[in-house]
């Protein structure tokens, strides 16, 4: 079994910011792809940036150049800085991670989420 815990959530006021950390524990013998995505109620859930193991990154044209992800590879850990932050980024941020479990099986896997809220 593997969890996902996130950490860093908050209340910020816009053009602040916010570092969220994933932290994957368990039965794990690497980890391909992490990312981070949110939702707020009453729509979808939306990809907000991606990682590769080898540091390829990809992130959502809303929040290209204002969000850093990043990755400790030897701690299982996703990081996402989040600089310049608007009201529209309030959210409910979700982990996600490829984890290989065995050399044949990779399952993927969803924290818990953490509440992010811009406001003044």
């Amino acid at each position: 079994q593997v969890q996902l815990v996130e950490s860093g959530g908050g209340l910020v006021q816009p053009g602040g910011s916010l570092r969220l950390s994933c932290a994957a524990s368990g039965s794990i013998f690497s980890i391909n792809a992490m990312g981070w995505y949110r939702q707020v109620p009453g729509k979808q859930r939306e990809l907000v940036a991606l990682i590769s193991r080898d540091d390829t990154t990809n992130y959502a044209d809303s929040v290209q150049g204002r969000f850093t992800i990043s990755r400790d590879n030897a701690k299982n850990t996703v990081f996402l800085q989040m600089n310049s932050l608007k009201p529209d980024d309030t959210a409910v941020y979700y982990c996600n991670a490829d984890v290989v479990v065995t050399i044949r099986l990779i399952v993927n896997y969803w924290g818990q989420g953490t509440q992010v809220t811009v406001s003044s």
